[in-house]
C-alpha cells in the first residue's frame, strides 16, 4: 500500500473501509497511544528524579554543615561559655544548638524529598487508565 493509499484510508468513513483496514488502522493508533503514554511516563520520572535529586543534595548539604559546624564553631561557643557556665554545660547548649541547625536543613530535604514520590508515574498511569477504559468502552459499541 502507498503513502497516498494509506492517507486516502483514513479519510474514507469507516462504514467503507474493510475489517482489515480498520483492524491495521486500530492496531497502528495503538502502537501510537502506547508510544505517547511511554514517552509521557519518561518526562514524569525524569522530573521526580530531578526532584529526589535535589531532596537528596539538601540532605547531604545538612551533613556537612552539621559537621562542619561541629568543628569550627563548636569550640568557640563551649570557651565562651566556660567564662560564666560550666564546660560539660556549655558542651551541652553548643551541641543543641548545632543539632538545630542541622534539623532545620534536615526539614527542608526532606520537604523536597517528599514532592517527588511516589516514583510512580501517576500522571502517565491514570492516562493509561483512561484510555484502556475508553478503548473498552468503544469496543462494546
Amino acid at each position: 500500500m502507498t503513502v497516498d493509499e494509506t492517507q486516502d484510508t483514513h479519510r474514507t468513513p469507516a462504514s467503507q473501509r474493510s475489517t482489515a483496514e480498520l483492524v491495521r488502522d486500530l492496531g497502528d493508533q495503538l502502537t501510537e497511544l502506547i508510544r505517547t503514554e511511554l514517552r509521557l511516563a519518561q518526562r514524569e520520572l525524569l522530573r521526580k528524579g530531578k526532584e529526589a535529586g535535589m531532596g537528596a543534595a539538601l540532605f547531604g548539604a545538612a551533613g556537612v554543615v552539621g559537621g562542619l559546624g561541629a568543628v569550627t564553631i563548636l569550640a568557640a561557643v563551649i570557651l565562651l561559655l566556660t567564662i560564666v557556665l560550666p564546660a560539660w554545660l556549655s558542651t551541652l547548649i553548643a551541641g543543641a544548638l548545632l543539632l538545630l541547625i542541622a534539623g532545620a536543613i534536615a526539614a527542608v530535604g526532606r520537604s523536597q524529598l517528599k514532592k517527588s514520590t511516589p516514583l510512580m508515574p501517576e500522571d502517565a498511569v491514570s492516562g493509561a487508565q483512561w484510555d484502556a477504559r475508553m478503548l473498552k468502552e468503544a469496543t462494546k459499541k
